[in-house]
């Protein structure tokens, strides 16, 4: 949706740019600076969401490697008690 608006806005920019009163040279010189600018600040936000990703991709195997030792220390209990109580009863 970002990358959408970003678009309509460069061909925004454009249109109106070739409707201004300046020579040719001129408007080309201005939608090549806007061009660049638009590319620079699109690959900012590229990065940042890449940065973002993998951040959350971190979080996500945290939380997972988490869950996955509070299951096993689960199960370990289960399985003590389940000796217990089976060693109780033999006794």
């Amino acid at each position: 949706m970002l990358l959408a608006f970003l678009v309509g806005a460069v061909a925004g920019a454009a249109v109106a740019l070739l409707y201004a009163p300046a020579t040719g040279r001129e408007t080309r010189e201005l939608i090549g600076e806007k061009t660049r600018e638009g590319r620079e600040k699109a690959s900012a936000l590229a990065e940042k969401g890449r940065e973002k990703a993998a951040a959350l991709a971190e979080k996500g195997l945290q939380v997972l490697n988490e869950g996955r030792s509070t299951l096993t220390t689960a199960i370990e209990r289960g399985r003590e008690a389940y000796e217990q109580a089976r060693s109780q009863e033999k006794a």
